[in-house]
């Protein structure tokens, strides 16, 4: 069995967890999960780590997105998106005064890094306990802001209350709570209607794979939409190693800098060691100060 990444385009109405059971049967794989997950009510790209890809999902978090949102003006819910409680819909005043140059300088400046308030029904943690579950029990928890980048925001379409619009941004982004943001700078509220990512680092959402399509094929076929390890860190710089280098990361050995020869990396970037085939072997970091480079994974053993 093949080890890597392979690009699902995931329905309306599933968990990513789910998504993940699915493509696991498909493959028979012994480990499977994902590099970032999308609320059941979102579609498209998911990454799905297949065996020792797994171990390199945490290299995808990071990673920028790219979105395609409907926001819908004049209703609040509690979750930011239509899955939740409304809260506060606006008056047929409100609604009637805005017009589209207003809607578009407003969408417009949230470009540029800024800082983010992740929202309350959300997967991340409290004390252990996930924040939507913790919601869901009357207990809102408040995270503190977490800087975010926006690169580009740009309307397709509007259609009031609806606007149509693509996001491109740094990982950790909330597209609800941009929603929300938006909402609450044009004085209407403001919620998420559906949203479809498609892009997720160099991965994009032309060459996923629709899930159901995916179950109807043999698992020959499917294994061969797996994009292996070391091209699904191409974004990385990368150091091609000879037999004795190959040797010392086999036995866990020190690789020293001056056995590397030079290189442009910066200290603790990522880099990623194959061998003339493109297997992956590791990724390391250079330490400069020992004048090493660590180990962060080893797939040569």
């Amino acid at each position: 069995m093949k080890s890597g990444i392979i690009a699902i385009h995931k329905p309306e109405g599933i968990s990513s967890a789910r998504v993940v059971a699915r493509v696991k049967k498909v493959l028979t794989a012994k480990k499977l999960g994902h590099t970032g997950t999308l609320d059941p009510f979102a579609t498209g790209l998911l990454l799905c780590a297949v065996n020792k890809g797994t171990r390199i999902s945490r290299f995808f978090l990071d990673g920028h997105k790219r979105y395609i949102a409907r926001v819908c003006l004049g209703v609040e819910t509690d979750t930011y998106d239509l899955t939740g409680k409304t809260v506060f819909t606006a008056s047929k005043n409100i609604m009637d005064s805005l017009n589209n140059e207003d809607v578009e300088q407003t969408v417009n400046s949230f470009i540029g890094i800024q800082d983010q308030v992740p929202p309350a029904f959300s997967a991340l943690k409290h004390k252990g306990q996930p924040l939507y579950k913790l919601a869901r029990q009357g207990k809102k928890i408040e995270k503190p802001p977490r800087q975010i980048e926006i690169f580009d925001i740009s309307i397709k379409h509007i259609d009031l209350p609806n606007i149509d619009m693509e996001v491109f941004c740094s990982s950790g982004t909330y597209i609800r709570s941009i929603a929300f943001d938006i909402g609450r700078r044009l004085g209407c509220g403001a919620h998420l209607l559906k949203l479809c990512r498609t892009q997720s680092s160099a991965f994009k959402l032309e060459d996923a794979i629709q899930l159901d399509s995916l179950e109807r094929l043999d698992r020959t076929i499917v294994e061969q939409r797996i994009v292996p390890l070391s091209d699904c860190l191409a974004f990385m710089p990368r150091i091609v190693a000879d037999k004795p280098i190959a040797q010392k990361i086999k036995f866990g050995q020190k690789l020293l800098k001056k056995e590397i020869g030079p290189s442009l990396v910066k200290p603790n970037q990522s880099i990623r060691v194959i061998d003339n085939d493109n297997n992956l072997l590791a990724i390391i970091q250079l330490n400069e100060n020992r004048q090493e480079y660590n180990y962060s994974c080893v797939f040569l053993s």
